[in-house]
């Protein structure tokens, strides 16, 4: 499962789409609050953020995501039009895993997902 947060109805139907295609089941969510809300319920494999929303921005989801302990191992991907090296840094501190600007490669973020799953699949195997 991949959640998909962002204010864009465009963004969140189009990333959708793309993921559903290949094979993933996916959730989205219109801002950090409603994305936190969603995450009590149901914990996805891969998390992609925009920055810019409103009721709770990308950097704030991710500072609370990665300060629960239910949470914090789910890898981040941020995707955001704000690609300026103070934006991509802030996101490096606090804690995603990658950072891709819009328009994104479709090839660029399905590579970076799937990598993410089998991270997690193998983690979560070599738990057990």
């Amino acid at each position: 499962m991949v959640m998909v947060v962002d204010d864009s109805l465009t963004v969140r139907k189009i990333t959708g789409r793309l993921l559903e295609r290949q094979g993933y089941r996916v959730v989205t969510a219109r801002d950090g609050e409603e994305a936190m809300q969603q995450l009590a319920e149901q914990l996805p494999q891969v998390m992609l953020v925009d920055v810019e929303m409103p009721r709770m921005d990308g950097f704030e989801l991710t500072r609370r995501v990665r300060g629960d302990e239910h949470l914090k191992d789910i890898p981040i991907i941020m995707i955001s039009s704000r690609t300026a090296e103070k934006h991509v840094k802030l996101a490096e501190e606090i804690g995603v895993d990658h950072y891709l600007g819009k328009p994104y490669q479709e090839e660029e973020l399905l590579r970076h997902v799937a990598g993410f799953i089998a991270a997690v699949r193998a983690a979560e195997n070599h738990k057990d």
